[in-house]
């Protein structure tokens, strides 16, 4: 009998390593980044705990555009920061 191992991603905001289903990607395709709650969007991705206070973190230390290769500006991060609320509930 063989049994799956869970995959493991690293959440760019706390930096604690969780079972890929308890995070939530964010994903950059065609310079647009969005969340992408499938985990199956095209493009880098970048894996954050479904918490408001780690986006802040990874965006304070740019970790989220270090992660995706991209510049992220102040009306993408709200977007995000919107879409992530969204999804909270």
């Amino acid at each position: 009998m063989k049994t799956n191992k869970t995959p493991m991603r690293r959440c760019v905001g706390c930096m604690e390593s969780k079972p890929k289903d308890q995070l939530i990607r964010i994903a950059c395709y065609e310079g647009q980044v969005k969340l992408d709650p499938t985990g199956k969007a095209k493009g880098r991705g970048a894996y954050l705990c479904p918490s408001e206070s780690c986006l802040k973190k990874a965006v304070k230390k740019r970790a989220l555009e270090r992660s995706l290769s991209v510049k992220i500006d102040e009306d993408e991060m709200e977007t995000l920061l919107e879409e992530l609320r969204a999804y909270e509930r």
